[in-house]
């Protein structure tokens, strides 16, 4: 397999939109007791900070769970919902501007038989259609599946832990739409700052 170089910081010193948007065809890598395991990145969701009612940071919200966010671009973000699942993002704008991208899903690259075991305890090839599609398919089962948890918050994304590689080869074509599970947001619910490849399969929501 061809050597991917890892993103640097300044990939991540931008507007999130614009991250959210060059992300996609990625690949997120976490590298577990020396393997390697990752997978194309397929969907994202911007949240641009401070004026965003949908970020956790809206209106210069500041507490432990979010103070990652105010520390500078290229750092990992990983929040849990309903006190289970954890969702994963990248740190994205310049110290004090606290914006993030969601990585809602992706596509098993390496290591799909640890990420069957991890989530279903059996290998990949007893796993049945949906389940082998459910892998990656949304932000916690991405997750689940590439072992990353509430640890890996404030992660480097420049380190040799957790890190995203770029594949410039890739060749894909990009959906803009509303972000998903936040009408509590009023009329930032409807930004569409999510993003997706068109017609991957591990897209969680078309």
């Amino acid at each position: 397999m061809k050597k991917l170089k890892k993103l640097g910081r300044e990939f991540y010193d931008r507007d999130s939109t614009i991250v959210a948007k060059e992300l996609l065809g990625k690949l997120l890598v976490h590298k577990v007791n020396g393997q390697k395991i990752s997978a194309r990145i397929v969907e994202t969701e911007a949240y641009m900070g401070v004026n965003d009612k949908a970020a956790h940071s809206y209106g210069g919200k500041r507490t432990p769970r979010v103070e990652v966010m105010y520390g500078g671009p290229g750092y990992s973000y990983v929040f849990t919902i309903y006190g289970i699942h954890c969702c994963f993002n990248t740190v994205t704008r310049e110290e004090g501007n606290p914006q993030a991208v969601l990585i809602r899903a992706a596509e098993p690259v390496e290591g799909i038989e640890w990420m069957a075991q991890k989530r279903y305890g059996k290998p990949y090839e007893q796993l049945t259609k949906s389940q082998k599609r459910g892998l990656t398919n949304g932000p916690g089962k991405l997750c689940a599946a590439l072992g990353i948890d509430s640890l890996a918050n404030g992660v480097d994304l420049c380190g040799d832990e957790i890190y995203v590689e770029d594949d410039a080869e890739q060749d894909i074509r990009i959906v803009s739409t509303k972000r998903v599970g936040i009408d509590y947001a009023e009329e930032a619910k409807d930004y569409p700052w999510r993003f997706y490849v068109e017609g991957n399969e591990y897209v969680s929501i078309k």
